[in-house]
């Protein structure tokens, strides 16, 4: 379960060009497996990790509207890249470029998510935080109850002004 005591801080740990965050979770995003990279950014220990749900490291920053539309993708069968702002156990952040992909087992039914993580562009971070920022602005302004619409709202305004779908914009940063 995600510790709501801890206070986000304006510490930022940035990835090695070597490194990639790899993580597993089963069908409800519970973590069933990470690496070692995973368990050094995070800030958690691989028991902690084990079985709790992956928003663990879920930062106040992303709004609601990227986890619905990465969701969305994984669970109808397709892979999801997203630009993803973390949040390890003491407060600070990294931010991510992830592709997460379902797991399938034999007959070829989704038995759970992959997700491998890399460090991305500095510029494309740049991008995508104005977005979310705008995204979360929506969200706020909106109230709970219509938070997801008006963030999603945000998203698919920008994409429309760029002529883009979201895999091509994300995977053109």
């Amino acid at each position: 379960m995600k510790d709501r005591s801890i206070q986000t801080t304006s510490v930022e740990r940035v990835l090695r060009e070597s490194d990639f965050i790899v993580s597993k979770t089963d069908l409800k995003g519970r973590i069933t497996y990470g690496n070692r990279i995973f368990i050094e950014f995070s800030g958690y220990g691989e028991r902690e990790l084990l079985g709790a749900q992956h928003n663990i490291i879920r930062h106040p920053d992303m709004p609601r509207a990227v986890y619905k539309l990465l969701w969305d993708s994984i669970q109808a069968g397709r892979e999801c890249f997203a630009y993803v702002k973390n949040m390890s156990r003491d407060g600070s952040f990294y931010w991510v470029l992830a592709n997460v992909t379902p797991s399938r087992d034999e007959q070829g039914q989704i038995n759970g998510y992959f997700s491998v993580r890399r460090k991305p562009k500095p510029e494309a971070v740049k991008t995508m935080a104005a977005l979310y920022r705008a995204m979360l602005n929506a969200e706020q302004a909106a109230g709970p109850r219509d938070a997801m619409a008006a963030s999603g709202k945000v998203l698919a305004d920008h994409l429309k002004s760029l002529g883009a779908s979201y895999d091509a914009y994300i995977l053109s940063l």
